[in-house]
């Protein structure tokens, strides 16, 4: 019995298990009759979807959240965006120490496992900087859009107020949802509602180590750890050159970006561009989008946000150390080199790793969604990496899934958010360890 427990208690199993809960703790809310605006309970496979969605922080949904919810369903759905982008781990590490001024062992080692911060005298650390850039961030974009909501659209304070707390909550978890069936569409003309909202999801999707080394050394990047770079590197490659992709590829597509002036165009491409990052909302009708717009959002979709933030997807770090794998192989370098810095071999295979297995839990959901679904490959691959990456972009079929695409989605929503290796490390019965080695023999590569 004390192994069974020992091994339950796993800084791994212990997450997976904290997210779960919390899962079912908000589908089963959400599955009351007061949560609906009907009066009549949810199913249980909305509602299970949907604080799935909402805890994961993806933002898919097969109920539109503005005229399906109360605002008591609403606000369950605020709570468990905030926790499930805070951190469950984290969440109670913070209100560990703000009692007892301490946080023990156990819930250190919990905290990193959920962070994926380097070592356990970095937990401290990067609780504080969650707690203050949280509130920091969210409290300044709420406050443009309620001023904006209240003086451009003549919203009452406090329905202004309300709707400026949701989105930014919506925005800097990374979570996506929105008080109106369009999501942003109406506001694609509003810089004073898209830009901080993508500004917001940019923010959230940095990580939390960084803003910690910022902290440290913001106006010495030479001093920035190589994490720091690769992060701040990537988010803004991605982010503008995704932009530049977009509003290419749409620029004269009368349905998304070809009816607006040119300086809107570049806006409504880069609120996507930010949004693929795994914000969620939307600006433009993604449904009427060019298929090779859907092939780019696909990647920047899988490639995600920063490690240890609100955001989904595989990470840029990981996608970036790939890069450095195969430019040293192609190079004949012995060692994997970025900035400077030699690269630990674990790391890399960490890396390869992820990017495995991501690929292969997208491959098998999109098999079993089109085995199941009349939706062909380019619209169910577009759901299902949305899903993974915790992004919450639809073209549209999301509703029309069915009970089994709607779990499958809803499973690939969890994977994405708790990530494929820290699943693995949870359903693993034990971890090995060797007192020897194998001869080394290789096979022909390529």
């Amino acid at each position: 019995m004390k192994n069974v427990l020992r091994r339950i208690n796993t800084p791994s199993r212990v997450v997976v298990a904290a997210f779960l809960v919390v899962v079912l703790t908000g589908a089963t809310l959400l599955s009351l009759p007061i949560a609906v605006e009907t009066g009549r309970a949810a199913s249980w496979t909305s509602a299970l979807f949907t604080a799935t969605s909402a805890v994961c922080v993806t933002g898919l949904a097969v109920q539109d959240t503005a005229t399906h919810w109360t605002f008591f369903g609403e606000m369950v759905i605020m709570v468990l965006m905030q926790i499930g982008g805070f951190g469950i781990m984290s969440l109670a590490s913070v209100l560990a120490l703000v009692v007892s001024g301490r946080i023990g062992l156990r819930a250190t080692l919990n905290t990193q496992a959920e962070t994926r911060t380097l070592g356990p005298g970095e937990v401290r650390q990067v609780l504080a900087g969650v707690a203050k850039v949280t509130l920091a961030v969210e409290a300044l974009t709420a406050a443009v859009l309620t001023v904006r909501f209240v003086t451009g659209y003549g919203e009452p304070l406090g329905r202004a107020l309300y709707q400026g707390i949701f989105h930014a909550v919506s925005s800097f978890t990374n979570a996506g949802f929105a008080l109106w069936p369009d999501s942003m569409m109406r506001f694609v003309r509003d810089p004073w509602i898209c830009l901080p909202l993508a500004l917001s999801v940019v923010a959230g999707g940095l990580g939390f180590p960084v803003y910690a080394a910022l902290r440290r050394s913001w106006r010495r990047p030479g001093r920035w750890s190589l994490h720091t770079k690769i992060t701040v590197g990537m988010t803004a490659a991605l982010l503008f050159g995704g932009t530049a992709a977009v509003t290419a590829t749409e620029w004269s597509n009368p349905a998304t970006l070809g009816g607006l002036p040119p300086g809107l165009r570049i806006l409504a491409g880069f609120f996507h561009s930010a949004m693929t990052r795994s914000g969620g909302l939307n600006s433009v009708d993604v449904s009427q989008m060019h298929e090779n717009t859907w092939l780019i959002s696909d990647v920047l979709m899988f490639v995600g946000a920063g490690s240890a933030s609100t955001g989904g997807g595989i990470k840029v770090t990981t996608f970036a150390l790939l890069g450095f794998v195969i430019l040293a192989e192609l190079r004949g370098e012995p060692d994997v080199t970025a900035g400077r810095r030699r690269v630990p071999e674990q790391l890399q295979r960490q890396a390869l790793t992820i990017a495995l297995l991501s690929v292969a839990t997208v491959a098998l959901g999109t098999f079993v969604l089109m085995m199941v679904t009349p939706f062909k490959l380019d619209r169910v691959l577009f759901e299902v990496i949305s899903a993974f990456g915790t992004v919450g972009l639809s073209t549209g079929i999301t509703g029309d899934l069915g009970t089994v695409g709607h779990l499958v989605l809803t499973v690939l929503m969890f994977v994405g958010r708790l990530g494929p290796v820290t699943l693995g490390a949870a359903l693993a019965l034990h971890v090995q360890t060797r007192r020897f080695r194998y001869p080394e023999e290789g096979p022909l590569v390529g």
